[in-house]
């Protein structure tokens, strides 16, 4: 994981998946990921508990890179680097 300070990263795309159980922000991140450059960071937004450990399962399974979450007022903001 990278030394990236998360509270004042910006995201070149941010999917607000609040309010959306299992799976449903992992298969938002899914589509998203495609959408934003090589080298830019994706932002996830959820407040489903399972989405923190869904994210970087997927994202090291598919070659991204995971930088971390941050909780933020009832829910997660989670950050992936696309790198393919």
């Amino acid at each position: 994981m990278a030394s990236v300070d998360l509270q004042t990263i910006q995201p070149a795309s941010v999917v607000d998946a609040r309010g959306s159980a299992c799976p449903g922000p992992l298969l938002e991140a899914k589509k998203a990921i495609g959408k934003v450059k090589v080298g830019d960071v994706l932002e996830i937004l959820s407040n489903d508990p399972g989405t923190k450990n869904d994210i970087p399962v997927w994202a090291k399974k598919v070659g991204h890179e995971y930088l971390g979450h941050v909780a933020a007022d009832g829910y997660e903001r989670i950050f992936v680097r696309r790198t393919k």
